[in-house]
């Protein structure tokens, strides 16, 4: 039996911030308020985050310059893991660092193995102010750090290096979503 509503039920599905927005790659403000405006936009982040068939969502990937993130993200263990993030802080990150496949919403259809730790904490707080700290193991902890990573103004290809950064951002210049003229050239990045 389910108890409260299921996130992003009352949530409306916004456009994604596609790689090459100024938003993407700026760092998020610290929320300050919190209230009704901020738990509707915790609910459109899971409204989009499930109508693009995403694991994790940043506030930035729908043009929101704030620091809320949200998730339902499986680990290595296939044990779901469903929230939010306001203010979220990387305060931990170690283990073994492994090279997995890693995606984003704002490079659809585009994979590249990247570096992340196995074992992440994020500290932070919920929509309604309580103190949050959410800890994962791999497919999870690299959700966080990707997530923790947007809010910072980074996108996963930053983290990319040699021929893995070279490929895919070849493969999003000639992307059919790719904006002309905001989108990253290979050589300028």
């Amino acid at each position: 039996m389910r108890h409260g509503s299921i996130p992003g039920v009352h949530g409306r599905v916004r456009p994604l911030r596609l790689l090459g927005d100024p938003v993407l790659h700026a760092p998020c403000e610290e929320v300050t308020e919190f209230g009704p405006e901020l738990a509707a936009l915790v609910e459109d982040l899971f409204a989009t985050m499930y109508a693009a068939h995403g694991v994790g969502l940043a506030a930035n990937q729908i043009g929101e310059p704030l620091r809320v993130f949200v998730y339902d993200c499986p680990d290595d263990e296939d044990v779901r893991h469903l929230g939010h993030v306001v203010n979220p802080r990387l305060v931990e990150a170690g283990g073994v660092e492994l090279r997995g496949p890693e995606g984003c919403l704002s490079l659809p259809g585009l994979e590249a193995g990247t570096e992340r730790y196995d074992e992440a904490v994020v500290e932070g707080f919920t929509a309604d102010g309580e103190r949050v700290r959410v800890r994962g193991t791999g497919f999870f902890a690299r959700c966080l750090q990707h997530e923790c990573d947007h809010l910072e103004g980074g996108v996963y290809a930053d983290r990319l290096t040699g021929w893995r950064r070279r490929r895919v951002l070849r493969q999003a210049a000639k992307a059919p979503w790719a904006r002309r003229e905001t989108a990253p050239r290979p050589e300028a990045v």
